[in-house]
């Protein structure tokens, strides 16, 4: 199947009375509840399951190896190979379930930056999908969708199974990207998320060729015009704290860095809810109002009160909504040059310090360490805190080799005298299962500090395993807390644990053999 004929055939299904395009929030809203595809919450928020897929499905994602991109893309575990012919196939198969089927289309961009921005297309066989991703990418104007083109279609249909043994896939599920064919097809998965992150990849690969760092953060801007990025991975708080009501939030997952400073991907929030409360993260919990998608959050079956504590379907409940529920949000999400960066680590060993300070060389390794822990829910089949290394904080969703990011990354840390800083949102006083959760209003509090300067007021001290550097007071927090030791009962389980974390570190950074010699030397010592 050519290009082109695929092309034709997919313009004369999408002209198909029973396929809506563009369609309000309210008639969204209205097609999902007739369909029997969720239900409204209390708060008006529209709520859907997922089914046995509740997270992602990284073993389940492939790119298409076609001459264009063969050379550029990383292959592996994460960017496994998938031959243009079978890819073909699937893609007839999409196109012949796709006929006579009621379909919702939405056209709108990846990027809030006009210059930079991609123009897209997302297909969708549920109307709840289609509000999810009104709601989530970048919304046109009237003039704009009159003179839309789109650059990247993403079609996805759950209810298309693939047969592994005809289609060369792992599973049922598949999610597939063709660069040249400029389309992300999924199937056999309800799994909304997909679509965010099939379309955050496509930006991974394409926006270095135009000289711009693309980055799995969150952002946002202070009344100066003060800008901080906060790096990681799903569930280590990269919503929760870039949400603050004493600043103005830019996005919560996607951004891009180039040389006028960064922009959103994004027109809308993916935020995890379990246990969240109103009192901890009020705007948040304000934004689950009508409009919103709730994903596999338990309600009361009578009032249709949530329960964001309940996590019987998954612990990786989700609430999409427009960025502009977030009261002062920067609309465009456009911005300058960060001054601050954090490194927001959720560490199951309980051993990392919950805030330090990072040399450009001890950023350069910790971002192309990316030492988190995979939280329980966020990909399917995990289910309590694993510790993993995720290259810069997004391996998942980077096509190209990892030494592209981490150059940006250090151009950028030089270019614009940046100040980093790792920050533990894990686990203190012992490992997941021993120790608590990182306590939410310090965290905050030792976050603000970074960004407000208050805490180079601070003397810091190289710690003894990790090397990076430890203050020796924050405001409002306790002081015992910020050297972890000080929080284990058993200093030399302490001692054990934090060795075993740093021998992990060692034995994943050898495959940074090219690296230079002061970005080696800036690790944990064994």
């Amino acid at each position: 199947m050519k290009a082109n004929a695929y092309t034709v055939e997919l313009k004369d299904i999408l002209q198909s009375e029973r396929v809506y395009h563009n369609l309000s929030v309210a008639e969204l809203v209205e097609a999902a509840l007739s369909r029997n595809e969720g239900i409204l919450a209390s708060s008006g928020a529209f709520r859907a399951t997922t089914g046995k897929y509740t997270g992602r499905s990284p073993k389940d994602k492939f790119i298409v190896d076609e001459p264009s991109v063969h050379d550029h893309i990383a292959w592996g575990s994460v960017n496994q190979p998938m031959a243009p012919a079978q890819f073909e196939r699937l893609c007839q198969r999409a196109l012949d379930y796709l006929k006579d089927r009621e379909l919702f289309v939405f056209d709108g961009f990846a990027g809030a930056d006009e210059t930079y921005r991609l123009p897209i297309r997302v297909i969708n066989e549920y109307a709840w999908h289609n509000l999810f991703v009104h709601q989530l990418f970048v919304r046109p104007t009237q003039e704009e969708l009159e003179e839309h083109q789109p650059q990247f279609t993403v079609i996805s249909i759950p209810g298309l199974k693939a047969d592994p043994s005809l289609d060369g896939t792992h599973s049922e599920t598949f999610i597939a990207l063709s660069f040249e064919k400029r389309v992300a097809l999924i199937g056999g998965t309800e799994y909304a998320g997909e679509m965010k992150k099939s379309i955050f990849s496509v930006l991974n690969y394409l926006l270095p060729f135009q000289g711009v760092f693309p980055m799995h953060c969150s952002a946002n801007v202070g009344k100066k015009g003060d800008v901080a990025l906060f790096f990681g991975l799903s569930g280590t708080g990269k919503t929760t704290l870039s949400a603050d009501p004493n600043r103005r939030l830019i996005g919560d997952d996607e951004h891009g860095w180039s040389k006028r400073g960064i922009f959103n991907f994004e027109g809308g929030c993916y935020a995890k809810c379990i246990g969240l409360s109103e009192e901890k993260e009020p705007q948040i919990w304000n934004a689950i109002r009508f409009g919103s998608v709730l994903e596999n959050v338990v309600l009361d079956p009578k009032t249709r009160v949530a329960d964001y504590d309940d996590g019987t379907l998954t612990e990786n409940t989700r609430a999409a909504y427009p960025i502009d529920y977030i009261p002062g949000a920067v609309i465009p999400g456009v911005a300058g040059h960060p001054q601050v960066i954090l490194f927001l680590t959720a560490d199951a060993f309980g051993v990392l310090p919950p805030i330090s300070k990072l040399t450009k060389e001890q950023a350069m390794y910790h971002f192309l360490s990316g030492y988190t822990s995979k939280l329980a829910g966020t990909e399917r089949g995990v289910t309590e805190p694993e510790a993993t290394f995720s290259t810069c904080f997004g391996a998942p969703f980077l096509p190209l080799r990892p030494s592209v990011y981490a150059e940006m990354l250090g151009e950028k840390i030089d270019s614009h005298n940046v100040r980093v800083y790792l920050v533990n949102t894990g686990w203190s006083g012992g490992p997941y299962g021993v120790g608590k959760r990182m306590n939410l209003a310090y965290t905050r509090a030792m976050v603000t500090a970074a960004i407000t300067g208050s805490i180079e007021q601070a003397t810091f001290a190289a710690d003894p395993i990790f090397g990076v550097l430890v203050p020796d007071r924050v405001e409002g927090v306790p002081g015992e807390l910020l050297n972890p030791r000080n929080t284990w009962a058993d200093k030399d389980a302490y001692d054990a644990k934090a060795r075993e974390l740093a021998a992990r570190f060692a034995k994943n950074f050898e495959k940074f053999a090219d690296v230079p010699a002061e970005i080696r030397a800036a690790g944990p010592t064994e």
